[in-house]
């Protein structure tokens, strides 16, 4: 990953934009990590992955849940018991 200042990120923005289209850059302000540039396929592909482990994560656990016997009403009275 590239590494660069805020400022000079500033001052060579489209350099800097040209940069993110190949890899990640890392912007730091005041020698600290402030950002992350990323091209829009690698933030899709990113936000991608992460809908698919949630969507594996939902299926695990409802999975799990149909294995201890959990049904919708069962849920739903749960749910409604103060």
């Amino acid at each position: 990953m590239t590494s660069v200042t805020a400022n000079r990120a500033k001052q060579n923005f489209g350099q800097v934009l040209d940069s993110a289209q190949r890899e990640p850059v890392l912007i730091q302000k005041h020698n600290r990590p402030a950002a992350v540039l990323l091209s829009t396929q690698e933030y899709d592909r990113l936000r991608g992955l992460n809908r698919s482990e949630f969507m594996d994560f939902c299926q695990s656990v409802g999975d799990r849940a149909k294995k201890a016997g959990l049904t919708e009403d069962s849920l739903t009275n749960m749910l409604s018991e103060k």
